[in-house]
């Protein structure tokens, strides 16, 4: 079979645990997680798998039957820094996918540098390159640490990659656009 089966995991209180990766487990650990009682199955996908003697419809989304603290702080990925700069080189200012890009230090490590939110940008690699260990260069934007709400913003989920039983729950919980 080589369909996608993940399951999207939703905390006791039907939100999703975590937006920033979004909380899925995969096939396999889903079917654990239910065998042991860990989660309740709150939809299933329109498949049958067989054996010879059962048959298991696999979960597409599970609830945790005890509520799991979130993250109050966006995490400092790989993935959310390229989402906080757009996927745009910070200083060509051109678009990439996140396989083309790279992150920068603003503040080279030697020279005393962090890695955080406030000293890494997102770079392609002939950005990178030329900037090397300079300071002079800067940054189109400087890099700060985002909000929970900025990334909502920012947030690149495609309705066309989740399973429809997904939507229902991944939009609850969304910051709604105001008109202003």
């Amino acid at each position: 079979m080589n369909r996608n089966l993940d399951a999207l995991v939703l905390n006791a209180d039907f939100r999703p645990v975590t937006s920033f990766p979004l909380s899925t487990l995969s096939f396999e650990k889903t079917a654990k997680a239910v065998f042991l009682g860990r989660v309740t199955v709150v939809e299933e996908y329109d498949v049958e798998l067989r054996s010879s003697n059962s048959v298991y419809r696999p979960a597409s989304v599970v609830a945790l039957k005890t509520y799991a603290k979130t993250p109050r702080a966006v995490p400092f990925t790989r993935m959310n820094i390229f989402l906080r700069d757009e996927f745009r080189c910070q200083y060509c200012g051109c678009e990439f996918s996140s396989k083309d890009l790279t992150f920068d230090h603003v503040v080279p490590r030697k020279d005393g540098g962090l890695t955080s939110w406030e000293n890494i940008a997102s770079a392609c690699g002939p950005c990178n390159s030329s900037k090397g260990h300079r300071q002079d260069i800067r940054p189109i934007r400087m890099p700060k640490e985002p909000t929970t709400r900025e990334m909502v913003k920012l947030r690149r989920l495609k309705p066309e990659n989740f399973h429809r039983s997904w939507h229902d729950y991944l939009y609850w919980s969304g910051v709604l656009e105001r008109d202003d």
